[in-house]
């Protein structure tokens, strides 16, 4: 589960890829220590050779769900399921990468949860893959959005969570981006970084609240 994110140097998180021909930022988002779904952040995806950074809804529900109101609005799926027939098509024209710093994931029971912030253990941007309807705008906000794909954790996170997004190295975020649709799924099970590439802490509660911001809120919480 991915439910709450830290994008808190935009700049930063976009120069690994400053080595596209062609790259059109037209991205308007501030830094954030506290994205929230809902909220429209920066996605990066291709259209034709060129690469693209576009403000995009946290959140996706195909327009025709929408109108019929049979499937909720995604934030997070399985990487299990994104060959199904609901993804396809995001597969193969809605590739994407949602870069972060961090994300937040919460433990203990309901009325006592403590978040946690989780991150590269070597500091280096995490780059998320994720699949987005980049076609012309549709009426319903949720049918132009975006959802990160995600896979278990493989035990090592499992203290945290038992799934984590599936994040990928600068050079494998570019390749997921260009690949051939066949491949994709495949190529995500082999590359996505494993457990060992992650640290975490724990963060103080504030960051529940998603109108907070600043840098206080991915501090480790004070032993």
């Amino acid at each position: 589960m991915c439910g709450r994110l830290d994008q808190n140097d935009i700049p930063r998180l976009l120069a690994d890829f400053a080595w596209a021909e062609e790259i059109t930022i037209r991205s308007e988002a501030e830094n954030s220590y506290n994205v929230a779904p809902g909220s429209y952040r920066p996605v990066m995806h291709v259209d034709g050779d060129a690469l693209f950074v576009d403000d995009m809804h946290w959140g996706y529900r195909s327009a025709w769900a929408e109108a019929s109101g049979k499937i909720s609005v995604t934030i997070n799926t399985r990487l299990e399921k994104i060959g199904n027939r609901y993804w396809s098509h995001l597969l193969k024209r809605g590739r994407a990468i949602v870069p972060a710093a961090g994300w937040y994931e919460w433990t203990g029971e309901k009325g006592a949860r403590q978040p946690w912030h989780l991150h590269r253990a070597d500091g280096a941007p995490i780059y998320m893959a994720a699949l987005a309807n980049v076609a012309p705008a549709s009426e319903f906000k949720s049918a132009n959005g975006y959802t990160i794909v995600t896979a278990d954790a493989e035990g090592g996170l499992v203290d945290v969570h038992d799934r984590r997004p599936v994040v990928l190295s600068a050079e494998d975020a570019a390749l997921w981006l260009d690949l051939p649709a066949g491949q994709a799924e495949q190529f995500l099970r082999a590359v996505a970084l494993g457990p060992q590439s992650f640290d975490w802490h724990k963060v103080d509660r504030a960051v529940g609240n998603v109108r907070n911001q600043g840098p206080q809120l991915a501090m480790p919480l004070a032993a």
